[in-house]
């Protein structure tokens, strides 16, 4: 039996009411991965049984699941090098179909809108006001005050195209912009808070870690200094660890992304969710 003959057999096996045939089905499908979803959805276009339909909905998103676990997993094992593939690593767990091509084309078309106006003998705080410029007052982008749990703030499509995110989804564009204009801008995992510090290259192996001062994304590109991040930790009763200024890894921001949106299903409720992203988390913790 060829390929096409063995899914399409197995699809209308689906609906078998036998919880030892559908068993064996669903795994022989799941082996299958993504060349079995167009079967898949062409099979739920043409049924009107809900059953056969959710039945179907659920390999398809299993199978969808699995290649984000798989391309989170090679993202972390390369040495996660590209913050972006790893944030659009974790937006493909909720938009698998999503062209992510049009997400960096929409980054790209910023980064250039910043160039244009870049001069090289600008100071470090002049680049910044320019990117604050670009990215705030002519492409709008702001923190979601209103609905700062809302998963939605998490996923660097939605965020992109609705201009409204948390802190750590603008910090990431706003990081990705900069680094692209070859502006060292990098993120600093602050608790309860996610900011950036701009770094002297020259000195990153010294006292402040290289820290000329600190933005906040959140707050239109707000610049501050290393004494407004000391009475931040004071204001929490927390002392002042050097990982709440220095620059953090990539790892270190994606798992934050991951924790964000543990917490914000678990406010709604969302328990195969909250589930299947602590299994996400735990492709992060690995040795």
């Amino acid at each position: 039996m060829d390929k096409s003959s063995e899914i399409n057999a197995l699809v209308k096996l689906l609906d078998d009411p036998d919880p030892e045939v559908f068993e064996h089905v669903e795994k022989r499908l799941l082996d299958y991965g993504n060349f079995v979803i167009d079967y898949l959805e062409e099979a739920w276009s043409d049924s009107l049984d809900t059953n056969l339909q959710e039945r179907i909905e659920n390999v398809v998103h299993q199978i969808q699941f699995n290649n984000v676990k798989e391309d989170l997993n090679l993202w972390y094992q390369s040495g996660a090098f590209d913050l972006l593939q790893g944030a659009l690593v974790i937006n493909r767990y909720q938009y698998p179909d999503l062209d992510e091509q049009k997400i960096i084309n929409q980054i790209e078309e910023i980064k250039r809108e910043i160039w244009l106006n870049l001069q090289y003998e600008m100071s470090s705080i002049e680049k910044i006001k320019q990117i604050n410029h670009v990215f705030y007052n002519v492409y709008g982008f702001s923190g979601n005050t209103k609905n700062h749990h809302d998963p939605q703030n998490s996923y660097l499509s939605q965020v992109v195209e609705s201009k409204k995110g948390n802190q750590i989804s603008l910090a990431i564009l706003y990081a990705t912009l900069a680094q692209k204009l070859d502006i060292p801008v990098y993120g600093v995992n602050l608790p309860q808070h996610f900011i950036l510090g701009y770094i002297d290259e020259s000195k990153r192996e010294e006292q402040e870690f290289g820290v000329l001062f600190y933005i906040n994304a959140f707050n239109k590109g707000a610049i501050f200094g290393k004494h407004d991040v000391d009475q931040f930790l004071r204001q929490l009763n927390l002392d002042p660890m050097p990982g709440f200024y220095a620059p953090c890894s990539n790892v270190e921001i994606i798992r934050r992304i991951i924790r964000n949106l543990i917490s914000a299903y678990e406010n709604l409720g969302s328990t195969d969710k909250v589930a299947e992203l602590k299994q996400l988390q735990d492709i992060l913790m690995k040795p």
